[in-house]
């Protein structure tokens, strides 16, 4: 039978937590009448975590457990977790036990009253300001400022969406705390609600300062790519006119006689070369933004027939 909601768990290195954590899944959504699967993504941990899946898999058929070969990231495993994710519904939480499983009703109630996409909000974090509560507030501040999104918490991985949004949703990098921005550039229809947060109990944060900068670079990439999609010719016609200026000035400078205050007759293989050169790169550049345009359009007309499946779904 398919399962009407999918729960995902990236995990790595969590071995002392798992249990708890399934204990807690169990009780909060696996005991109610909605039919669940919960998926497991062991990011090639180096304790005894995918020891501790496999039994808990063994124990449960609702379980079911990924691996990766080596260490990819939490994006990775959560992309993962979206490609084998059978659910209608799709909830991520972290496996540190800081998240709590009894908010994931909470968030499905949210989902039932017509959004996409409900992103747990950490109003009261138990972490340590200096390294971890500041770097956030600074950066969700400024995605919601970049991006337009007003989610107080992007970084809570405690969330859930309907299956449409997030199946074909391309994630890779630091991206999974952009989601929501991603999504609603979809026409998600985007939500938060106030979850709890626990103090760490087992093991050690995988985060740190040193996460910031990455941050900062994934943002950059979104917003050039959410500004890029919408007119591409005219972002590839800027990249070519410094090449189309830099060929008319060799053109102009290589083939004018200051002595005769005329353009010569016959024109030196340099100024042919340099000429032909930074033309063909200009040319080259509209070319791309032609191309782009083709593809934005094609990729619009997918989104479009998604919304389309999304709306129809709440109909």
């Amino acid at each position: 039978m398919v399962p009407a909601l999918s729960i995902v768990v990236p995990v790595y290195n969590e071995e002392e937590s798992l249990d708890e954590l399934h204990a807690q899944i169990v009780r909060a959504v696996l005991v109610s009448e909605r039919s669940a699967e919960v998926i497991y993504v062991d990011d090639h941990s180096r304790d005894k975590s995918l020891a501790v899946l496999l039994r808990i898999q063994a124990s449960d058929p609702r379980v079911r457990v990924i691996r990766f070969r080596r260490n990819f990231g939490q994006t990775a495993a959560l992309a993962a977790g979206f490609d084998y994710s059978r659910g209608q519904t799709v909830v991520t939480l972290d496996a540190d036990l800081q998240n709590d499983p009894a908010d994931i009703p909470k968030l499905l109630a949210e989902l039932d009253r017509g959004y996409d996409v409900v992103a747990g909000w950490r109003k009261s974090r138990r972490d340590g300001f200096l390294l971890r509560r500041l770097p956030s507030i600074v950066a969700n501040r400024l995605i919601a400022w970049v991006t337009g999104t007003s989610v107080h918490d992007t970084g809570c991985t405690l969330k859930a969406f309907r299956r449409q949004v997030v199946k074909n949703l391309p994630i890779y990098a630091e991206q999974h705390r952009f989601l929501p921005a991603m999504t609603r550039q979809s026409g998600a229809r985007v939500s938060e609600v106030v979850v709890n947060h626990r103090p760490r109990i087992h093991g050690q944060s995988k985060y740190g300062i040193g996460r910031a900068a990455r941050v900062f670079l994934d943002l950059f990439t979104i917003k050039m790519i959410a500004q890029f999609a919408h007119r591409p010719l005219h972002y590839f016609g800027l990249f070519s006119l410094p090449f189309a200026a830099i060929s008319m000035i060799a053109l102009v400078f290589g083939v004018w006689d200051y002595r005769r205050m005329r353009f010569e007759a016959a024109w030196p293989d340099f100024v042919v070369l340099v000429v032909g050169l930074f033309l063909s790169l200009a040319l080259y550049f509209i070319l791309l933004g032609l191309l782009s345009e083709l593809a934005v359009s094609a990729s619009g007309m997918h989104r479009r027939r998604v919304l389309d499946r999304i709306l129809n779904d709440h109909e």
